[in-house]
């Protein structure tokens, strides 16, 4: 009787040797968790947009301004979640051209960590601390 194949959990993944760093199964670990987290957004977005879509009158001057408050803020988490989609979709295409897990400055691997705490990173931990130096300085 053949095995079903399980997804890969986290614990699996970081028991893996170096040796298998961006393997079949860890690429598909990762396109996995992009694809939920942009299906997820893309979601939320189509929430929002639904919500917005209302026109709810309010007599009261403080109800209306509440509203309007609460849609301004969700407007912004939008805004941020427009940004991770567009490094989401960078991360997917890295996937599909074999440079994912890889640190676009340095080509070093970002390592697994890293990438289970933030899958669009692009780079290693030492070549973002030089790029938000570098951020400051000219802010």
């Amino acid at each position: 009787m053949p095995t079903s194949s399980k997804p890969l959990t986290e614990a699996a993944l970081l028991k893996m040797p170096a040796s298998a760093y961006m393997n079949t199964a860890q690429l598909e670990f990762f396109r996995a968790r992009l694809e939920t987290l942009r299906d997820e957004m893309l979601s939320n977005a189509a929430d929002t947009s639904e919500t917005l879509k209302e026109n709810e009158n309010f007599a009261d001057p403080n109800d209306r301004a509440t509203v309007e408050e609460e849609h301004m803020l969700e407007q912004r988490v939008r805004d941020r979640e427009r940004k991770l989609l567009k490094k989401i979709h960078a991360a997917l295409t890295r996937i599909d051209s074999g440079e994912f897990g890889y640190c676009l400055e340095t080509g070093d691997p970002i390592g697994l960590p890293r990438l289970l705490a933030r899958p669009t990173a692009e780079y290693s931990i030492e070549a973002q601390e030089r790029h938000e130096k570098k951020e400051r300085l000219h802010a």
